[in-house]
């Protein structure tokens, strides 16, 4: 297979100005990114939300730069042909701008990402600004920002009422004026996500924001059902139950090592007779 063209954060711009739809799929390592890649994702993010999904964390505060370093290196190598985003994670931003600088550079340069997302509004437009001028591609993250998940007090719907409503606007114009080149809008009420697509020349890329975005992000384990117990979402369609087969074939496997069944013959590899009655004597 001809490897394709990486999307560019110009190409994802006139996708929008074309109303073509972006898919963005969230993926944490090797195998996920090659398989995104092969089915034609134009965007790929390795989010912090891996201190969830494959860290076992409560949340993704504990998540520290080396992790997404880590696991961004791994979904560039399995996805080279895809535009590859990676999430600063909590409080890698928040301090001075040349801490910001120097760990967005981190992520580019060691991590091999093609650009980074941050969480927040008008607070964090300087750090935004700071990076684009450096050349670092950023894309914005507004509505409900896991980050911030204690301050928020919870998985909340974001947009609910007016005053919030105004905010989320006004945070999503100055991240475009920051130089935002697209924003991520999660949990946000249906008609602010179009309002907002519609007031922004940059993409929106909704999760649980409705179909009236430029485009949708889905979490690789959600979208397969791939994990244990994972927690139905409103917002998630599961188009594969992966979880199930495999939950099925190893207890098939546990059953057949304990029954003996496996491995048979045919997975195995015998010496010629004669060299094994030289080393170990005849077993008739």
């Amino acid at each position: 297979m001809q490897a394709r063209k990486p999307a560019t954060t110009s190409k994802l711009k006139k996708m929008k100005q074309d109303g073509t739809p972006i898919t963005v799929m969230t993926a944490y390592d090797y195998p996920s990114a090659m398989l995104s890649e092969e089915a034609g994702v134009d965007v790929i993010l390795v989010g912090d939300s891996l201190g969830n999904v494959v860290l076992g964390y409560d949340s993704t505060i504990p998540v520290t730069i080396e992790d997404m370093i880590y696991h961004t290196r791994s979904v560039v190598r399995g996805a080279p042909s895809t535009f590859v985003v990676t999430d600063m994670p909590f409080m890698t931003y928040h301090g001075s701008l040349d801490l910001t600088l120097r760990n967005a550079a981190r992520i580019m340069q060691e991590g091999l990402a093609k650009a980074v997302k941050l969480e927040g509004g008008q607070e964090i437009c300087a750090a935004v600004e700071a990076c684009t001028q450096a050349g670092i591609p950023v894309m914005g993250h507004i509505g409900l920002t896991p980050q911030s998940i204690h301050q928020i007090g919870g998985f909340k719907i974001q947009g609910k009422n007016s005053e919030q409503a105004q905010k989320l606007l006004d945070d999503a114009l100055a991240l475009e004026k920051a130089g935002a080149f697209a924003i991520v809008l999660e949990l946000v009420t249906e008609q602010l996500a179009q309002h907002i697509s519609e007031a922004l020349s940059i993409p929106t890329i909704g999760i649980g924001a409705g179909p009236q975005c430029d485009g949708q992000v889905l979490v690789f384990h959600d979208a397969l059902g791939y994990g244990s117990n994972i927690a139905p979402k409103r917002f998630v369609k599961t188009y594969a139950d992966i979880g199930a087969q495999i939950r099925e074939g190893l207890k098939q496997y546990v059953d057949e090592v304990k029954g003996r069944s496996f491995p048979l013959p045919e997975h195995s590899f015998r010496m010629e007779e004669d060299v094994a009655d030289f080393l170990y004597g005849s077993k008739k």
